[in-house]
């Protein structure tokens, strides 16, 4: 007796894992669907460069698998598409872009891609623009017919000029640099992600109105700090920041319209007019770029080099924004003292 009912026990035992075995198996089976579900009704989206890939994924939250064309820290001005890029657009539900002309690359890249349902978020849409500088537009050259002075360009100054001044279509396209303009860039983002998917419009309109009042909150830090430095004049070699001026009451003197390696002596020689023309401050250098230079040619003009961020490089997180802009804040206000 005692040997039957220890045999039935192990038999039960037996029985049970395989019992419970068969009741896991479904669930795991229907949660791996669901998830398979999600993945395939959750957007596809392409952002072109990073602020467009912070401004995005800040909106999209967990709707949206968003990936960024241009790898941070990368040129953006002359970037140049690689097969990859053609691959992820022609995958792509979503494609968002600055626009202004800035990503020359994309036209060709998406004609390549053929993808016929390709929807495109153009986040600039409605903005006010600037002009950049160009051969035809400088500062100086306003300052000196002011004087009553005439400059004439020999041929190859026009061509050092053409060389160096790379002027999008469109006006300045550097608007992410205004968190008042960035907070446009995200409105037109968000009503780009609800036409395309509107089931979830309830969720991109609650992620992108957290986003907009922490740029409102930054631009009051901006106003707030800066207000005290009316009409500072800082010199730049890269003229990414004419908005951001423009905004906060600054002036910005933009030497080059990209950013460069190896200034020529000409840009050297616009330096030293910009200082001698123009009550200056500072001078604005960039992360990445080789300042040797420009560290002699401030110690020479006797100002001091600080650096500034254009937002092209850093993590993946759309929180870096405002770590960045509240950095670029704090070197304003200390070049502006």
């Amino acid at each position: 007796m005692i040997r039957q009912t220890v045999g039935k026990l192990l038999m039960a035992l037996l029985v049970m894992p395989v019992a419970i075995a068969c009741r896991e198996t479904p669930s795991e089976s229907v949660s791996q669907e669901q998830t398979a579900v999600s993945e395939a009704q959750s957007l596809n989206a392409v952002a072109t460069f990073l602020p467009m890939y912070w401004f995005t994924k800040a909106v999209a939250g967990d709707k949206a698998q968003v990936t960024v064309l241009i790898p941070p820290g990368a040129e953006v001005h002359e970037y140049q598409a690689k097969p990859e890029d053609v691959t992820a657009i022609a995958t792509a539900d979503i494609l968002i872009k600055n626009g202004l002309g800035l990503e020359e690359f994309l036209e060709d890249t998406v004609t390549n891609a053929g993808n016929s349902d390709l929807k495109q978020i153009d986040a600039s849409v409605g903005i006010q623009t600037v002009e950049e500088i160009s051969p035809v537009m400088n500062p100086l050259k306003e300052t000196h017919a002011a004087h009553g002075e005439h400059h004439h360009d020999t041929a190859a100054e026009h061509h050092d000029e053409h060389h160096h001044h790379h002027v999008h279509e469109g006006g300045n396209p550097h608007v992410w640099l205004d968190p008042v303009l960035a907070k446009q860039q995200v409105e037109n983002i968000r009503d780009g992600l609800i036409a395309a998917d509107p089931e979830n419009q309830a969720i991109y309109e609650a992620n992108a109105a957290d986003y907009i009042q922490k740029l409102d909150q930054l631009n009051a830090e901006f106003q707030q700090q800066l207000k005290q430095y009316p009409n500072c004049t800082f010199i730049t070699f890269h003229d990414a920041y004419p908005y951001l001026a423009q905004r906060y009451g600054l002036q910005q003197v933009a030497v080059v319209s990209i950013p460069e390696t190896n200034l020529s002596p000409k840009e050297v020689q616009t330096t030293v007019e910009a200082v001698e023309n123009y009550n200056v401050k500072a001078i604005l250098g960039e992360p990445g770029v080789d300042n040797k230079l420009l560290e002699t040619l401030s110690q020479d003009l006797n100002l001091t080099l600080y650096a500034i961020d254009p937002l092209v490089s850093g993590p993946l997180e759309p929180q870096h924004y405002f770590t960045a802009m509240k950095s670029n804040l704090q070197t304003l206000e200390t070049a502006c003292k």
